[in-house]
């Protein structure tokens, strides 16, 4: 079957359009951008682009999106046309198409301020139960898209995934005081204790997904490396975070302290996945266990795919700010 990835242009996109191609699959890319990975030029939000795009497909994996370093740079309007527009022009073509699957590609950033806790309070747990307060319009953007591709599953019977992925972009942070205290693979390694994902695990994800759309009918998943920590840490991860660290991984405090990498002295949300490696039988192998054996054998701790893919950005245009221009 044709597998349609739109934002082929894009980290993810590229990343699913090599697996897909080196496993000799029939995948067709879809993007704003001319590519290696773009086989069609054309947006999703001309209505009218739709049907070519997707001619014989079966399953669709919608990535294409603006991000969060558009916020300043983009008006709402871009946001409403691209994000829910564009996903509510895929929905309807995928449904009059009878495909097996629809994978849709959210954020975490969808949670929103449900993410920082008043100061001194334990950092929060985010499951899939933890409710949405978007705080940007492309948290409220990609909300409002979910939201339609619910109705799609639940109307008219269209088998829809919807994966909420953390952070997996190698570009540095757009914090300027997180980038001023640490180089960018200490911030990344940090992460991935609770807020990251490489795109290695984001790609066979959203391929289990599509496999597995048919016989869930709809869902939605958190998709980030497995945590170490466990709800009781909580507290001490807000007041503390390097002595749960440490007492988890002993042997953390010698490979940091060669390479002067340092742990974030707080932590203040945590990505809970269980439900996409119960539900969709995923199987990361990019987490803070991996980081630290690739420090050990003086390895880099991203995966080939991370690597091949490199740096991308987001915007054309280079900021004396910082990698994104300030909202």
């Amino acid at each position: 079957m044709t597998i349609l990835v739109t934002g082929s242009a894009g980290h993810l996109g590229e990343a699913l359009m090599r697996v897909l191609r080196e496993a000799g699959r029939d995948v067709r890319g879809i993007d704003i951008k001319p590519s290696d990975f773009t086989d069609i030029v054309g947006t999703i939000a001309d209505r009218a682009f739709i049907p070519c795009a997707m001619k014989d497909v079966r399953a669709v994996i919608h990535a294409a999106t603006l991000h969060k370093p558009h916020v300043a740079t983009h008006g709402y309007s871009d946001f409403v046309e691209t994000n829910i527009a564009g996903t509510l022009n895929l929905l309807d073509a995928a449904a009059k198409a009878g495909v097996d699957a629809f994978v849709f590609t959210s954020t975490t950033s969808a949670f929103g301020s449900a993410l920082t806790p008043p100061p001194d309070a334990p950092a929060a747990w985010i499951t899939e139960d933890v409710a949405s307060i978007p705080r940007n319009i492309y948290g409220t953007s990609k909300v409002a898209a979910e939201g339609f591709c619910e109705l799609f599953a639940r109307r008219h019977g269209l088998p829809v995934i919807i994966l909420r992925t953390s952070r997996f972009f190698p570009e540095a942070d757009d914090d300027a005081e997180i980038r001023s205290r640490f180089e960018t693979a200490n911030t990344q390694a940090n992460e991935l204790l609770h807020r990251r994902v490489d795109i290695e695990d984001v790609v066979s994800a959203h391929l289990l997904a599509a496999d597995r759309a048919k016989a869930v009918g709809f869902g939605l998943f958190i998709v980030s490396a497995p945590t170490p920590f466990a709800r009781d840490d909580r507290l001490e991860l807000r007041r503390d975070a390097p002595s749960v660290v440490h007492r988890l991984y002993p042997e953390c405090h010698a490979l940091y302290a060669e390479r002067g990498w340092q742990l974030f002295p707080s932590i203040d949300r945590v990505y809970i996945s269980t439900r996409a490696t119960e539900a969709l039988g995923w199987k990361p192998k990019y987490d803070f266990r991996h980081v630290l054996s690739s420090l050990a054998r003086g390895k880099d701790f991203q995966s080939p795919l991370a690597r091949a893919v490199g740096l991308k950005g987001y915007h054309d245009t280079v900021f004396a700010d910082g990698p994104y221009p300030i909202a």
